[in-house]
């Protein structure tokens, strides 16, 4: 009678023992590099241990109710929410626009999706530069070209004004974050079956309506997990904006990340970082919950 007959776990192979021992070497690392600094952040957190002290103290939530009082942390707070939820927003507006025309049968759409993924390739860094250049006060493209039409009647500091610097950045964060979204929508509107648009284009709906009541609803899903994953990013957003702005001027671009970058290595306070970055984590894990929760729900009312 068998392992298995009997209703016995069967012993591992001598293959599967030796196989646990080869994924070791490469669990390793990332134990060492992601795991480890992780629970030494959440640590941190919970200590008031500054840059150089020799000693540390654990004092709770002592940081976190200092984070409650912190009129800068609650200003990059509603900056970072304003941030994500218009590049979020606008992100998936202007990529399931263009998953729309890149999905419709015209010529050239090879052509059109290989655009729409270059500012897919270039790294943060090489797009801040850019776009520096694009919106330099005297030099740049943008105020050359309002300028030149009538728009304007003199440059604008675009990065350097209280009143354009966060809606700057902002374009600039659409901008970067529309050709994932795009491929994303699109590979989406592939998946709905052609017939369903016939049947309805034969039962007199039109191009609208269509969009309304066959794509919009079936797309919804990807949609969710789309602005989910743009939430969690552009929260957790730090190289762009601080290539282009480095928070400033005197704080109108400062993300919650920005903050705790300062906080950690301009200020010293790493245990207050270490709770800043908690509490980003938080809120990100809320947002995934809620939009697990939602996708659930949004499948149980589609198979009922």
């Amino acid at each position: 009678m068998t392992a298995r007959a009997a209703g016995k776990k069967p012993a591992p192979s001598g293959y599967a023992r030796v196989s646990w021992w080869l994924f070791i070497p490469t669990l390793l690392p990332v134990v060492v590099l992601s795991v480890w600094p992780l629970l030494q952040g959440v640590y941190l957190g919970f200590t008031d241990y500054t840059l150089g002290a020799q000693s540390r103290k654990f004092i709770w939530f002592g940081n976190f109710a200092k984070m409650s009082s912190d009129r800068q942390f609650w200003s990059s707070f509603q900056i970072g929410a304003v941030w994500t939820v218009t590049v979020t927003a606008g992100v998936i507006v202007l990529g399931m626009g263009l998953a729309l025309l890149l999905n419709a049968r015209l010529p050239g759409q090879a052509v059109a999706r290989v655009l729409v993924l270059i500012p897919w390739a270039i790294p943060p860094v090489i797009k801040g530069m850019i776009w520096r250049l694009i919106y330099h006060p005297s030099s740049g493209f943008l105020n050359g070209f309002l300028v030149s039409v009538g728009i304007l009647k003199s440059p604008i500091d675009w990065l350097g004004s209280f009143t354009w610097a966060l809606p700057a950045v902002i374009v600039v964060g659409i901008w970067t974050g529309l050709p994932q979204a795009t491929v994303v929508l699109l590979a989406g509107l592939q998946t709905i079956p052609e017939d369903l648009h016939e049947a309805a284009s034969l039962d007199g709906a039109s191009s609208w309506q269509q969009l309304r009541h066959v794509t919009l609803p079936l797309m919804m899903p990807v949609i969710l997990a789309v602005s989910a994953l743009e939430f969690m990013w552009n929260f957790n957003s730090f190289g762009l904006v601080y290539t282009l702005t480095e928070g400033g001027p005197a704080g109108t671009t400062r993300l919650p990340m920005l903050f705790a970058y300062e906080e950690a290595f301009r200020y010293g306070n790493i245990a207050y970082a270490s709770a800043l970055g908690l509490a980003i984590v938080l809120i990100i894990g809320l947002a995934l919950l809620y939009s697990v929760r939602s996708q659930f729900l949004s499948a149980t009312k589609a198979a009922a």
